[in-house]
């Protein structure tokens, strides 16, 4: 648990999703194999370092829940209360951070869409990592920041300090 006055955002992509059927509505759209390899190494990556979210935020696609069900299959101490917000399926930065305000957990993953998740990936810390695939944020790469502040409705732009940031799914 994260001491009083500090929270964390877990911020990810979903993982690569499947092209198989080119006709099939992008909000249906599942994981492909190496999606499904990727959550799930993502999650032991989290559990690995103690990234263990209270709160989940998840786009409500299928590639955003699966992602997050691969997630979960990593042996975690949390078990976090999970909330889809149909607003996270290709929201904006904006509408992201709306979103986040109304969290409730001192840490907290937000598992969306590109563009909207790069952009906002890269207005909350006050430095960015030097990674050069943290601009383009490929599929199930993930940002772990925290902010010195008492609760989520203060988050606000260039406040955060940049744990980690990790790439799963390699270039796509």
């Amino acid at each position: 648990m994260t001491p009083l006055g500090h929270c964390r955002l877990i911020l990810t992509r979903h993982a690569k999703s499947s092209w198989d059927d080119p006709a099939q509505d992008d909000h249906a759209r599942p994981l492909n194999a190496r999606g499904r390899r990727s959550a799930r190494e993502l999650g032991d990556w989290l559990a690995s370092r103690g990234y263990e979210p209270e709160e989940v935020l998840c786009s409500t696609s299928e590639r955003t829940r699966e992602t997050w069900e691969r997630i979960a299959m990593a042996p975690l101490e949390v078990r976090p209360h999970i909330r889809y917000e149909a607003a996270l399926y290709q929201a904006g930065p904006e509408k992201m951070l709306e979103i986040l305000r109304s969290a409730s957990a001192p840490t907290v993953m937000m598992i969306g869409h590109n563009p909207g998740i790069a952009a906002f990936a890269a207005m909350l810390p006050a430095r960015v990592p030097l990674d050069p695939d943290f601009r383009r944020y490929p599929t199930a790469a993930t940002l772990v920041v925290d902010f010195q502040i008492g609760d989520w409705s203060a988050v606000g732009q260039a406040q955060g300090s940049v744990l980690d940031f990790v790439r799963m799914d390699g270039r796509d």
